[in-house]
């Protein structure tokens, strides 16, 4: 699959649909997967494939220990189908989890789209640091 890249700015309708990038639909295919984040408070966006090697890894954790993440990843889950338009509804559960009301931002992000609450995505970037990025990177090796 090509890395899913770019940032794109999108409103959600009164409906909770958003006209989903072109660009990522092309690479994410005729339906795709959304859930909360595993990291941040914003959405996921996986192509069937990714959603498969994500699902097979939460599947393995031992019911013991990942019992409560099976539960928080896969309740609200969805899968996409753009409409005609390119349209996709947004569960609601999933649109409250993220903060979304109408200014979004999707962005690519290598093997995953997200999607942001545009004034959460302004703060997120303003709070980065170039000098914590080049530790992350020089500790891969870069």
């Amino acid at each position: 699959m090509a890395s899913l890249m770019g940032t794109f700015h999108h409103n959600i309708d009164t409906k909770g649909r958003l006209n989903f990038p072109t660009k990522l639909r092309e690479i994410l295919g005729s339906s795709f997967y959304v859930t909360k984040s595993l990291d941040q408070i914003c959405l996921t966006v996986y192509s069937q494939e990714e959603w498969d090697r994500l699902s097979a890894k939460i599947a393995s954790i031992p019911e013991s220990r990942g019992g409560q993440v099976k539960r928080w990843l896969f309740s609200g889950a969805g899968e996409l189908v753009p409409d005609k338009q390119g349209r996709v509804l947004l569960p609601q559960d999933l649109r409250a989890f993220a903060g979304l009301e109408k200014d979004v931002v999707v962005i690519g992000a290598h093997n995953k789209a997200e999607i942001w609450d545009k004034s959460r995505w302004e703060e997120m970037n303003a709070s980065l640091k170039p000098e914590d990025m080049r530790d992350v990177l020089t500790e891969a090796g870069f």
